[in-house]
């Protein structure tokens, strides 16, 4: 079996377009169509239906498809055997994690792994959405809730903290509440309950008492921006806020503990560039442990 037609008949199949497809395989539409015609011709049998709102497996696309896996497992696996050393660590690694954790922590923390590897592309996508690894959406995925099905390799990362912040000015304005009851009458920033992608999100509506008025943003950076500049008060991540002086913590009895977990393929997890990957950021986040639980669990609330 042609290992071209595996290749393209798995880019469709996580993609679900053949456009699509083609333009991540660096392929015109015709080549991938003609591929996947072959490799249907040589099995005998239709892997796809093909339809102008995109392409679905059939029965004997589904079979095939952790076959195809496998046989994708085993050539990465073979290519980086050949490699020579640590030194030679190299490809393309993408990585998706939550806006806050990417932006706030992960850009610089992975921007130091790449400069020790200069073969290694890291793809940081740093977005407020679930990742696919089936799908190879990504390679590697931080995520909030503890997958409890699928062929992944879990690991915990660390618990992180969040607390209520406003910003000097804000409380110069506007006063400092001391618990939930005196919210009415401030500006509450949260987040949109139609873009809550993890269960572990849920206390993003806490401060949404009768009498408070909402801002809403769906992501954690616009959140950060708009407590820091003043719009209102709100929940963030204890590390976000570590270098906003201006900055301070309220509300102490409001406070929350969650999970970073990580997550990759064990189809290609062992393979050396994402192997590499996720031992740095293993040993990263046990030593910045403190920076996430800056007020210990005692102080972190639920």
């Amino acid at each position: 079996m042609d290992w071209d037609h595996l290749r393209v008949f798995l880019a469709v199949a996580r993609d679900g377009q053949l456009l699509s497809a083609a333009r991540k395989l660096g392929l015109n539409h015709a080549t991938v169509a003609r591929r996947l015609d072959a490799l249907e011709a040589s099995l005998g049998t239709a892997l796809f239906v093909r339809r102008p709102a995109g392409s679905v497996l059939t029965q004997a696309g589904e079979q095939l498809l952790p076959v195809a896996e496998r046989v994708e497992a085993e050539v990465l696996v073979a290519f980086e055997g050949l490699r020579a050393d640590e030194a030679d660590v190299s490809g393309t690694v993408r990585i998706g994690a939550p806006d806050g954790l990417g932006n706030r922590f992960l850009a610089r923390e992975l921007g130091v792994l790449a400069a020790r590897h200069p073969g290694l592309t890291i793809e940081l996508v740093p977005l407020p959405r679930a990742f696919s690894l089936s799908r190879r959406e990504a390679d590697i995925a931080i995520v909030l809730d503890r997958p409890s099905h699928g062929r992944l390799i879990v690991s915990k990362l660390l618990d992180y903290s969040l607390g209520v912040y406003a910003s000097r000015r804000y409380l110069e304005r506007a006063g400092a509440p001391r618990s939930k009851e005196e919210l009415a009458g401030h500006v509450v920033v949260t987040g949109v309950e139609d873009f809550a992608y993890a269960a572990a999100l849920d206390y993003a509506t806490a401060l949404e008492v009768p009498g408070a008025s909402l801002f809403r943003c769906a992501s954690v950076m616009g959140q950060l921006e708009a407590i820091r500049s003043g719009v209102g008060l709100g929940v963030l991540h204890d590390f976000t806020t570590v270098d906003q002086p201006d900055l301070v913590r309220i509300m102490p009895d409001v406070a929350f503990v969650r999970t970073y977990w990580m997550l990759s393929h064990p189809d290609t997890h062992a393979v050396k560039r994402v192997a590499t990957c996720r031992a740095f950021l293993t040993r990263r986040f046990a030593e910045e442990r403190e920076r996430f639980l800056p007020f210990g669990p005692a102080g972190a609330g639920v």
